[in-house]
């Protein structure tokens, strides 16, 4: 059976993935010349990472493949036409970062709560004076986003003492985390009562642009935006001018429509912007993590079991079972 491991020259590419049995004839293509060259015949395409390696423009050249593996949470980059009309499978790497992407959101809401950059400008002044905090029990946190990070965000954001609410593609009740979650449609009206707004979303046709200049407009003075999801779902001018104006007291971007953010970006110095560069679920040994989720998914696969983390093509993400 042949593998084909996208992104990687090499084993010592992909930390931890060592224990492949002994009929699985493994190739590389660290490049789109070698993905070309080695996809003929490749049964299983692991993506350690696709990013720049153009599988649509060689996709003609799959003629036996079954499964592809994502290394990554959002697929969005993958979905070409031609992919998701074919039978092949597509699985990601759904609840790897989840707990890494909810500690960056609770870190960022604690060190603004608790003044952190007021501490430290007053420590690099080497001034002494007392001064008051906010306490995040009690206020509301609004979660777009409603995947498995997401409620891995609501849960971590809730033992916290927040109030957690949640919005997804569509609404029901009982959810574990949030108990109802609202549709789409509720967006604005939720976004005018909560402090912290924390996007999460995928990048879909029903999410790119959602937060826009309206959505901006409509949340409560003073509060503050979090998106650790795509880029494309935000008006970044709109922000800007909201952080500017002071109708947002402040917002944590770690992801951005253009990456990696020019270097002449005005959100670079736009006043109580953090900007971060994608690395919100980034952790030391995720690489083990991803290889061990891999071993586990083949050897589901070699057994005949229904694989995990199964992508529904038609809407660009993993639906939560």
């Amino acid at each position: 059976m042949k593998l084909l491991i996208g992104g990687a020259a090499s084993m010592s590419d992909v930390p931890g993935l060592d224990a492949f049995p002994p009929r699985v004839d493994i190739h590389f293509a660290p490049d789109g010349d070698a993905l070309r060259d080695a996809l003929g015949g490749t049964e299983i395409l692991l993506g350690w990472e696709l990013r720049g390696l153009d599988l649509e423009t060689h996709w003609a050249r799959a003629d036996n493949l079954r499964w592809i593996h994502l290394c990554r949470a959002g697929v969005d980059s993958l979905l070409f036409p031609a992919l998701v009309d074919s039978d092949v499978e597509v699985t990601n790497a759904r609840g790897i970062f989840d707990r890494a992407m909810a500690e960056t959101v609770l870190g960022y809401l604690l060190a603004e709560a608790k003044g952190f950059r007021a501490s430290w400008d007053m420590q690099k002044g080497h001034v002494w004076e007392s001064r008051r905090s906010d306490c995040l029990e009690n206020q509301c946190a609004l979660v777009v986003g409603v995947g498995s990070i997401g409620h891995a965000v609501g849960a971590l954001l809730g033992a916290a003492g927040l109030r957690v609410q949640g919005i997804g593609r569509s609404a029901r009740d009982h959810d574990p985390v949030f108990g109802r979650i609202h549709g789409f449609g509720e967006l604005k009206a939720l976004a005018g009562n909560a402090d912290w707004v924390i996007g999460v979303l995928p990048s879909t046709a029903e999410t790119r642009g959602i937060f826009d200049r309206g959505f901006f407009s409509a949340m409560k003075h003073g509060a503050r935006f979090v998106n650790i999801g795509r880029g494309d779902a935000q008006d970044e001018e709109a922000l800007r001018e909201a952080l500017e104006t002071g109708a947002l007291a402040g917002a944590m971007l770690d992801v951005f429509r253009t990456e990696p953010l020019p270097v002449d970006s005005p959100l670079w110095d736009t006043p109580n912007l953090f900007v971060s560069p994608h690395i919100s679920g980034d952790y030391h040994a995720f690489e083990e993590d991803l290889a061990r989720q891999f071993i586990d998914q083949l050897e589901r696969y070699f057994n005949g079991q229904p694989l995990q983390n199964r992508v529904d093509k038609s809407i660009g993400y993993t639906v939560r079972p």
